[in-house]
């Protein structure tokens, strides 16, 4: 049986954070004394943490049934919240359910009902109305990003959801801008404001380019160069630009991952993998990137396309500049373009081309084992640095999944490793490595 750990101490340690940040703090502060929270704060602030801590302090670790519902617009949302969840170590079981995967599955993972449960409001929907968990113990809800979720056309599967939940004690809605507007059917009454959305616009530099050219590519390869391989997204308004823009950048030897809504689920949280453990620099997306993932240390955004709404723009930005850290957002314009009026007309700034950084280049590999085979990061750690014989500089960042995993390595150890490593047995199981 799994300890449950609910010390806040004992947690951020065991997350490698030293202190929470004041939004979270108050925010804390202000669920555990009151039913209903509004939270307010710019995407990478650490909402997720702010109110998973009141949340798990309250919980009851005799009831086997789900006790909290946090409902999200994206599968990516819904898939960081429970990676944050299960890293914070508490001993409570916790799934996430979407679409874009078998309902079997969720089922199966259902059948040991978990005491968070994560996931889009389609799905959840669909959970309830199958009677797949019982909701006699569900007491604490959370309408994450709920305003991306009225966007995206949940709005009758979340009001049917909150109508299906006559035990609720506490909600809690979080939002990354100031325009959004509690829904009736969220029945919300007299909620607590905690609002930091003005709190960190000085950390972002916005600056404004003028290309000669109408479709701006030349000017985006030079801007991407003179970025020195640091970590950055690049903002087009439509899957079919993507298409365009990538292979462009692919033709100028500029490395890249895609991410919008026409892909596969998989190959979206592949791309994001990639990104995270350093094989790519750099991410060419639609606005599904703005909110809702978990891509840290982004050191700049470029809006290639330029965004519609205010709104838009606010939420591009705010995938940089996180967690008072500096930042940059570049806007990207033909100089006969006009630029909407919610971007500063005065920001007007000029590039030069910089040397690309040189460093080391990193590969992806796929390990067929997860956590379901009991095994954990420490082991694939251990295969790789003893039987692989890498130094630790050597091995990158290791993500690990309910049935695999995932590994950057030097890419020019990547196909001996492969070789050396494939069919080796990580606790009893036997697995595969591949390149993704």
């Amino acid at each position: 049986m799994s300890i449950i750990i609910k010390d806040q101490k004992a947690i951020l340690e065991k997350l490698g954070i030293k202190n929470l940040n004041s939004m979270q703090k108050e925010a804390i502060a202000a669920i555990e004394k009151n039913a209903n929270v509004v939270l307010l704060s710019p995407t990478g602030t650490g909402k997720t943490l702010a109110f998973l801590f009141p949340l798990l302090k309250v919980m009851d670790v005799k009831i086997k049934e789900v006790q909290t519902l946090i409902l999200v617009p994206s599968r990516e949302l819904a898939i960081q919240i429970e990676q944050v969840a299960r890293e914070m170590g508490s001993g409570f079981k916790i799934n996430a359910v979407y679409g874009g995967r078998a309902f079997a599955k969720d089922k199966t993972e259902l059948s040991q009902p978990p005491a968070i449960l994560i996931g889009t409001p389609g799905r959840v929907g669909d959970h309830l109305r199958r009677k797949t968990f019982s909701i006699q113990h569900l007491q604490m809800l959370v309408l994450d990003e709920f305003d991306k979720s009225l966007e995206t056309g949940f709005e009758a599967e979340m009001s049917e959801i909150i109508a299906s939940l006559p035990f609720l004690q506490k909600k809690i809605l979080t939002s990354a801008t100031q325009q959004a507007d509690i829904p009736r059917f969220a029945r919300v009454e007299d909620p607590v404001y905690i609002d930091y959305l003005g709190e960190k616009e000085s950390l972002l530099e916005i600056k404004t380019i003028s290309s000669p050219h109408k479709d701006k590519l030349e000017t985006l390869v030079k801007l991407i160069k003179s970025q020195q391989n640091r970590p950055g997204i690049v903002f087009c308004n439509y899957k079919d630009s993507i298409d365009e823009v990538y292979s462009y950048l692919n033709s100028r030897g500029i490395h890249l991952e895609c991410f919008h809504g026409g892909m596969e689920q998989k190959d979206r949280e592949r791309s994001l993998i990639k990104f995270r453990n350093g094989t790519s620099k750099l991410i060419l997306a639609t606005d599904l990137a703005a909110r809702g993932i978990d891509v840290p240390e982004i050191e700049y955004i470029i809006h290639y396309q330029l965004p519609h709404s205010k709104q838009e723009f606010i939420h591009r930005n705010g995938r940089t500049a996180r967690m008072n850290k500096q930042g940059i957002a570049y806007v990207l314009h033909w100089k006969e373009e006009r630029l909407p009026d919610f971007i500063e007309k005065d920001l007007a700034s000029s590039i030069s081309e910089i040397a690309e950084h040189k460093s080391i280049k990193w590969n992806t590999l796929f390990i067929s084992g997860g956590r379901k085979d009991k095994i954990s990061k420490g082991d694939i750690a251990g295969l790789f640095l003893k039987a692989g014989g890498l130094q630790k500089e050597d091995l990158g960042n290791i993500e690990l999944k309910h049935d695999c995993a995932f590994v950057a390595v030097p890419e020019a150890r990547a196909d001996s490793l492969i070789d050396l490593l494939s069919n080796s047995k990580l606790k009893k199981k036997k697995v595969r490595i591949t390149k993704i």
